[in-house]
């Protein structure tokens, strides 16, 4: 189980590091957003690039960081009744949620998503916008993002089963949104 704990922690690791590159990236499309209208303010110019690069920068955003939210444990649930489990209970909703939810659509997303993203790879895919940016790229973050998410499960997957067996600690707190 040790390794197995090991590979998770690894995992979170990855993941870690590609949440900080999703954290730059909507920063990154921020300050392209300001600096477009800001351009296009001042001297009535604008470009579709730019326009595209935010849209495909948001995309980063998104798909490298889910796996991160996953991991820190502020993805969403349906808290109904989540917040009053024990710590044992948690962990079972948790796996349970992981092995029968997540996993099964992480997987199919990123299995029927890697076509759609090979098709673009092999034609060079090119925006129809005017002065558009090429599309395969962003494309290709579906099926990472989702295989990503799929393997951050796995590492929950892990942890969980270590936790169960009290082999592995870990923060079961939860604190549900202010809404």
């Amino acid at each position: 189980m040790s390794s197995l704990i090991a590979l998770a922690h690894r995992i979170d690791a990855l993941n870690t590091w590609l949440g900080r590159l999703a954290v730059w990236a909507a920063f990154i499309s921020c300050m392209i957003s300001a600096g477009n209208a800001t351009i296009r303010y001042l001297f009535d110019r604008s470009s579709n690039a730019w326009l595209e690069a935010q849209w495909y920068l948001f995309a980063v955003t998104v798909m490298l960081g889910a796996s991160l939210v996953l991991r820190v444990n502020e993805h969403v649930r349906v808290d109904v009744l989540y917040s009053r489990y024990s710590s044992r209970l948690k962990a079972w909703v948790d796996l349970l949620g992981v092995i029968f939810f997540l996993m099964p659509a992480a997987l199919l997303i990123a299995y029927m998503a890697w076509p759609w993203f090979l098709e673009s790879f092999q034609h060079d895919e090119m925006s129809s916008n005017a002065g558009g940016l090429v599309r395969w790229p962003m494309k290709m973050l579906l099926p990472l993002g989702f295989g990503l998410l799929a393997l951050q499960g796995i590492s929950e997957i892990i942890k969980r089963i270590g936790y169960l067996r009290g082999v592995y600690e870990m923060d079961t707190h939860y604190e549900r949104p202010l809404q």
